[in-house]
């Protein structure tokens, strides 16, 4: 039989086999409902930058596959290099923009990129949120600063280029560099760069790391940042310290740019290190030994050298014996026979020079050299060569107020002072009878080898008509000559080319004359008689009074030979004509 609770769940069998089949139903209901949400979640939004494989490559076109009811198609210019060549093939994973739903052709349109901007526009936001630093080329020189390119143009202030200011931006054009985003509005597409804050924060550490173990004493090796009149400053790891100009070298230096540039990389020494201030002072010298130290020991008065030309002054050229040593060669050492004005008229710098050692003063750390002391002095020899007497012919190289120069030989001069020119004229100025380049001749006088003075004359070149003027024009000689001047105590008369006697204004008449200025004017013709001649001054004494007198009496013939003769008659003569008056 048939028990009663098998006969109700026989029963109730139906209803609960149909609830069970509703549980299934509602089941696949939900789970399939689950399956399309999350299909619709993984479905690509538009704006959305997504993950893509290339499935084809036609013509004009690269069709992608995103995932979605249908592929997506990008223009094939996307895909083409600065050379015009294809990036991509078949199979190839690529990220795109979702720009749009299906076009009229039935694709999705996508961009490439569009998604590497938008890429790079995340890469910078977070670049300025983290900060990380970007690499980017600078592209150009633009007012205010530099363009760079960053995946996006960007802006470089030029104070933001490095931590000194830097004159030439066009420079940096072509390079690339690390740099901090400070500032991203993205709306506006501008970006602000600093390579100064990275510079400074490398310096910082720099700095840090240097000043821990930086002390006196220390050798350290620097790099030249930038150069100045009085030094140079000397970068150590993120601190500069100033390198002197008189701690660069033992030798002396007109400015720091003969032996640095900026970027040379230097060995220095630490002089001297203020903690507080942090000023550090430098020396290149006192890394190597005081070439002075064994100057006396190497170099002797005699001793003859040969030296290079590191400098020209005024007064003398420098020569550099050995690094930090260096000799002076004054100008009147330089040649034994040629007027120098100026050094350069015979070295330049960078000739290489032989000399010889003159003196020696370690103290003063001065070293006197000699050019002309290498060669003989020729005015050693000049006395053999030209003995007193010697007739000479030159060209005239130089008139002055007191006489002219006659070049003799190569550098030798002789002077023909302007009493040696006449035995005869009186010359006020040696240009009344030479001019500068004439060719003339000339006797040898005297030579004075020890001063360097060579002394010629003109005159000495025929004999001397004084000699002769005694037993010429004898006392109570009738002359006519020609007026030349007229002063206040007389009259001068040239009684032949060059020999002029003087008529006293007591001689000039029988009558008293208060002056002689209107009793002859120059150029007049006049005639007088010789009373007195004094070889020694060479003077002539003339009277027109005394030769009125003799004529007035008619025996001027009656004058004695000899000198004492004619005088005594002279004044017989006078003392008769003072009678008749």
């Amino acid at each position: 039989m048939t028990d009663e609770k098998d006969l109700t769940n026989i029963t109730n069998e139906p209803d609960r086999l149909n609830n069970d089949m509703d549980d299934d139903l509602n089941q696949g209901a939900r789970e399939n409902f689950e399956e399309l949400f999350q299909e619709s979640l993984r479905q690509p939004m538009v704006g959305e930058i997504v993950d893509g494989v290339v499935v084809q490559i036609d013509p004009d076109y690269v069709l992608v596959n995103i995932g979605y009811k249908s592929e997506g198609c990008i223009p094939l210019s996307e895909f083409m290099d600065e050379n015009g060549q294809l990036t991509a093939k078949v199979g190839d994973a690529v990220k795109v923009y979702f720009e749009k739903k299906e076009n009229i052709r039935g694709y999705i349109v996508l961009s490439r990129k569009k998604a590497e901007r938008e890429q790079i526009w995340v890469h910078i936001e977070e670049a300025v949120e983290s900060g990380a630093l970007v690499e980017g080329k600078i592209v150009a020189n633009v007012k205010g600063g530099l363009t760079v390119d960053i995946g996006v143009p960007a802006f470089l202030p030029a104070s933001q280029v490095d931590v000194r200011p830097i004159g030439n931006l066009e420079k940096l054009i072509g390079q690339s560099f690390q740099f901090k985003v400070v500032k991203v509005n993205k709306k506006r597409g501008n970006v602000v760069l600093s390579r100064r804050a990275i510079l400074e924060e490398e310096r910082d550490k720099l700095k840090t790391d240097t000043l821990a173990t930086l002390t006196e004493g220390q050798v350290r090796e620097g790099i030249v940042k930038n150069i100045t009149d009085y030094g140079a400053f000397i970068d150590l790891g993120g601190i500069d310290g100033l390198l002197h100009i008189v701690d660069m070298s033992w030798r002396k230096l007109s400015h720091p740019s003969e032996i640095l540039k900026i970027g040379d990389i230097v060995s220095v020494k630490v002089l001297k290190y203020d903690k507080e201030k942090e000023k550090i002072s430098l020396g290149i010298k006192q890394t190597i030994p005081d070439p002075w130290l064994v100057v006396e020991s190497k170099y002797h008065i005699g001793d003859r050298i040969v030296g290079t030309v590191v400098s020209l002054a005024d007064y003398g050229a420098f020569v550099s014996l050995e690094e930090g040593v260096e000799g002076l060669v004054h100008v009147s050492e330089m040649s034994w026979t040629k007027r120098i004005r100026h050094p350069s008229d015979v070295l330049k710098v960078g000739d290489e020079v032989a000399a010889e050692v003159l003196g020696v003063d370690v103290p003063s750390r001065r070293i006197s050299l000699g050019l002309k002391q290498i060669q003989m002095n020729p005015w050693t020899v000049i006395g053999d060569k030209y003995p007193v007497g010697t007739k000479i012919e030159g060209q005239i190289k130089n008139v002055t107020d007191f006489g002219v120069f006659i070049g003799v030989e190569d550098g030798i001069d002789g002077l023909v002072h302007v009493s040696d020119m006449s035995w005869t004229k009186r010359i006020k100025h040696p240009s009344e009878l030479y001019s500068k380049g004439q060719t003339v001749q000339a006797v040898v006088l005297n030579i004075d080898p020890e001063n360097e003075r060579l002394s010629l004359g003109i005159k000495q070149l025929i004999p001397d008509p004084w000699n002769e003027i005694p037993e010429k024009y004898k006392p109570g000689t009738k002359v006519k000559g020609k007026v030349t001047s007229v002063t206040d105590f007389g009259i001068f008369l040239e009684i032949e080319e060059g020999i002029e006697g003087l008529i006293h204004v007591s001689e000039l008449s029988q009558e008293k004359v208060a002056t002689p200025k209107g009793f002859a004017a120059v150029d007049d013709e006049l005639e007088a008689m010789v009373l007195n001649i004094d070889q020694s001054d060479k003077k002539i004494a003339l009277s027109i009074k005394a030769l009125a007198a003799s004529d007035a009496r008619g025996d001027f013939s009656s004058f004695g030979n000899s000198q004492g003769e004619a005088t005594s008659n002279l004044g017989e003569l006078l003392k008769e004509e003072m009678k008749k008056k």
